[in-house]
């Protein structure tokens, strides 16, 4: 572990001694220097990814309240006018003629003409009902629960949209990165080959120098600002994805802040084990949370299924207030006064042979969860240790590629003194600088693949 951690401190001082640039084009519009934690905000407030998942949360938030208000009485009013057309009576075998005998409580039989009867026509009903459940085999809770669990696993999907741009945004932040770096590293040796070509142009003058050995550098200068070029409008695609993504002004570039990285890459010198990183991704990896409360709500959803299958429990209360009274044979005009309290029991004998099936979907499903939640632990454990093993690789490329640049630099110098004293060929030089350019952007490659392979494993383990 000793030597995992100096190749961190070798990291810090090759990528401390690198000038960050912004393309030339660039000048001409807005430049804004930005760190990562100001990106990050930015995103927070404004990608539209995060816009809607928090819209969603609004909502299921707003379904735990309506879950809980199934705990509150039910309170029913209704009130009625209506218009009550004459009864019309007859006999037992249909006729309107003769009598039919209506007995009257304290006077005995009373003959009454059979055909149309006088009835009182305005009518009004008033009623009142007010219930409370008792029981409900658990339902009401379990869908209390349930949707508990669903704004738990709505609050995940906007901290996993959270997460995903910000981990988006690192990748543009890092590609502008390198490509900064690596427009230095160009225009370093732009410089280099335009001192050469005048070097050369003085000594062509002395006679020393073929025209041919100015022309093969006058080539490379070329190939050079071809690249620059490349690299500056890969620079303009880069910032634009960016600056779309976070719905900031058009014209605007972004700078990355050289003091941020740095710090960031000092403290990757104090880097923890990977058990240690192993644990931070049981914890917090997003995948694991809502594959959790997915199983959770598979549980709640056996229990509300077998509720299905028990009697529910009420409390009812009832006042009644009608009029005219037309359930005698004489229509009364009159309002009349009823109320009631009493226990309800419902209970569905159907769901004996009906739900069963339900309920053995619903547990099925259940185990289903369980084992989608071990899937992901065991995905998660593999994608930590696979992006621990890269940011190892990455430090030791960083190492070799610091070697590299040494010893090109040190072979570009003894070329260059040896083709000065005519002991060499331009071949010779062109060769040294190429190796030496190459192993420059290598190095710019290698160190920003460092930091990558570091903000990967803080994604994985949700913790960027």
């Amino acid at each position: 572990m000793n030597k995992f951690m100096a190749y961190f401190a070798s990291a810090v001082s090759l990528i401390a001694g690198v000038a960050f640039c912004v393309p030339v084009c660039a000048q001409e519009r807005a430049v804004q220097a930005m760190t990562l934690s100001t990106l990050f905000d930015l995103a927070d407030r404004q990608s539209q990814k995060v816009r809607v998942s928090l819209t969603a949360l609004q909502a299921a938030d707003e379904g735990v309240e309506a879950a809980k208000s199934a705990l509150l009485p039910y309170v029913g009013l209704s009130l009625q006018g209506s218009y009550t057309g004459n009864a019309f009576m007859l006999s037992r075998g249909f006729s309107a003629n003769g009598t039919t005998d209506y007995i009257v409580p304290g006077t005995g039989v009373v003959p009454v003409a059979n055909g149309k009867q006088d009835t009182p026509h305005w009518g009004n009903s008033f009623t009142a009902q007010v219930s409370q459940v008792l029981y409900a085999g658990g339902a009401i809770r379990s869908g209390i629960r349930m949707a508990e669990l669903g704004k738990e696993m709505a609050e995940l999907d906007v901290e996993k949209n959270r997460q995903e741009i910000r981990f988006l945004l690192t990748g543009y932040y890092l590609d502008l990165c390198k490509l900064n770096n690596q427009i230095e590293v160009v225009n370093l040796n732009i410089a280099l080959t335009q001192k050469v070509i005048e070097q050369m142009k003085a000594r062509r003058a002395e006679g020393t120098v073929l025209q041919n050995d100015i022309t093969r550098y006058e080539y490379q200068l070329q190939s050079l600002e071809l690249t620059l070029s490349k690299l500056t409008d890969a620079f303009t695609i880069i910032n634009h994805q960016m600056v779309t993504t976070l719905h900031l002004p058009e014209h605007t570039v972004v700078a990355p802040d050289k003091m941020e990285l740095d710090t960031e890459i000092n403290a990757l010198s104090a880097i923890a084990a990977q058990q240690t990183w192993q644990q931070t991704a049981a914890d917090n990896n997003l995948g694991i949370r809502q594959a959790t409360v997915a199983t959770n709500l598979a549980e709640q959803k056996v229990k509300l299924v077998k509720a299905e299958s028990l009697p529910s429990i009420a409390v009812v209360a009832e006042n009644q207030l009608y009029g005219p009274y037309t359930q005698d044979l004489i229509p009364k005009d009159c309002n009349v006064n009823v109320w009631f309290v009493g226990i309800g029991v419902k209970f569905n004998l159907g769901s004996l042979w009906k739900n069963k099936h339900n309920i053995r979907k619903a547990r099925i499903d259940y185990r289903q969860s369980q084992e989608t939640l071990a899937l992901a632990h065991e995905e998660v454990e593999n994608g930590v240790q696979a992006n621990y093993t890269n940011l190892l690789t990455s430090y030791t490329e960083v190492k070799t590629q610091q070697k590299q640049v040494e010893l090109a630099n040190q072979n570009y110098a003894v070329v260059q003194n040896r083709y000065q004293n005519e002991l060499a060929l331009l071949t010779d030089m062109v060769d040294a600088s190429n190796m030496k350019l190459s192993a420059e952007m290598a190095l710019v490659n290698a160190r920003i693949a460092m930091l990558y392979n570091f903000f990967k494993l803080k994604y994985v383990t949700s913790t960027l």
